[in-house]
């Protein structure tokens, strides 16, 4: 199970890293599947690394770990409106905290 919500709520807080644990529980196990909710989940871990790169200081590689989220974001499709809203969130808090 995705918590989408959990994942939500810890950015918010500007708890990165525990964001992308909550991830990480749904994705290792299935880290060398490559199927497109894999992707989806794997590109919204690196999207809390990015955010914790950038609290860290570390702009430069957290741009780079950014492009990364934006690669695998592009798989997402409205249809799948929990995931979609959510890449909608995280773009849009990106930009503003990334950019």
């Amino acid at each position: 199970m995705i918590k989408v919500k959990e994942y939500k709520r810890l950015i918010i807080q500007k708890k990165f890293f525990e964001a992308h644990e909550v991830l990480e529980e749904f994705w290792f196990p299935r880290r060398k599947q490559k199927d497109e909710l894999t992707l989806i989940v794997k590109g919204f871990i690196n999207a809390a690394v990015a955010f914790e790169l950038k609290k860290r200081g570390r702009d430069k590689r957290a741009l780079d770990v950014w492009q990364t989220y934006k690669k695998f974001s592009k798989k997402i499709e409205p249809k799948k409106e929990e995931l979609y809203e959510l890449s909608l969130f995280i773009d849009e808090y990106g930009n503003n905290y990334l950019l």
